[in-house]
């Protein structure tokens, strides 16, 4: 167990930088088509790992598993960005993050049948479902009929893409699964491109003006992809019971950004700087306080 939690650790630390670089980088709401493209073509770097680990095909069955979930990614992607579009970012994080763990717990039951925990393990994910949705929440979400429809669909595909990964992994080596998911991600994104509005958005130029924020940019788009790989891994190494604790686990990457602004914010303020009342400070606190005795119940 101590392996794949020390992998998802590592992975929550680097979407927490990713996310840090985001927030320096990024003006203004995103755009779904743009950034569901961008995220999922640079998936196709993974064909550098083919001249070292080789290529096999998976088969039929598995190949039709992986094109699946490269699509249910995808779709994960553009509602996504969909919702942090119309709505504040950290509504909507926190509201999938909230979700998702109920929806791989019944998602993955459809494919390997009820996964029983221990009552010490039970606790623990109560203990880092809670601490992770508190620190999430930064303002109370506006349940509109358009909010739910695009948080939930983002929620639901993001699941049933780590139950299909585990999927993957258990019938493949992770290598091989990693990178014919890659692939296909890429492949499924780049039917975008045959649309002439789609191009015009994809293609248009970023404001991103100078090499300083150039340099960031790439740093952030290389802390997100060493998190995906983490991630990936720390699927394929978890029991299928333990899904929805690996993800509810998130609340490590909220607490890393938290910390990582707060040093900005004191030291750095021309740099970044957020708002830190005395009510915010507390509720984060609480929250790191759940997680971390969520994961002190769920090592010891």
């Amino acid at each position: 167990m101590i392996s794949w939690l020390l992998v998802i650790v590592l992975a929550y630390l680097f979407f927490a930088l990713s996310g840090f670089g985001d927030k320096l980088i990024l003006q203004g709401p995103p755009k779904p088509i743009s950034y569901t493209f961008w995220a999922g073509i640079l998936n196709i770097l993974a064909i550098v790992i083919i001249p070292f680990a080789g290529l096999e095909f998976p088969g039929i069955n598995l190949f039709f598993w992986i094109a699946l979930d490269a699509i249910v990614f995808a779709l994960g992607l553009y509602f996504g960005f969909s919702a942090v579009e119309n709505f504040e970012v950290s509504k909507v994080a926190a509201t999938i993050g909230a979700v998702q763990p109920i929806f791989i717990f019944f998602i993955s039951w459809g494919f390997w049948g009820y996964q029983a925990l221990s009552f010490t393990n039970f606790i623990a994910f109560l203990l880092l479902f809670f601490g992770s949705v508190l620190i999430s929440f930064d303002k109370k979400p506006e349940l509109t009929t358009k909010y739910l429809k695009l948080t939930l669909l983002a929620s639901l595909m993001y699941s049933l893409d780590y139950v299909l990964l585990k999927y993957i992994f258990e019938n493949f080596t992770f290598v091989q699964g990693f990178i014919w998911r890659s692939v296909l991600i890429a492949l499924v994104v780049s039917v975008l491109l045959l649309k002439k509005s789609n191009r015009k958005e994809i293609f248009k130029k970023k404001n991103i003006s100078n090499k300083k924020l150039e340099k960031t940019f790439f740093a952030t788009q290389t802390a997100g992809g060493i998190a995906n790989i983490l991630q990936s891994f720390a699927i394929s190494l978890a029991p299928v019971a333990f899904l929805p604790i690996v993800n509810s686990l998130r609340g490590l990457q909220y607490i890393f950004l938290f910390i990582i602004t707060s040093f900005f914010t004191f030291f750095f303020p021309k740099i970044l700087k957020e708002k830190m009342s005395q009510k915010i400070v507390l509720r984060k606190l609480v929250s790191i306080f759940l997680i971390v005795f969520g994961l002190i119940v769920l090592i010891f």
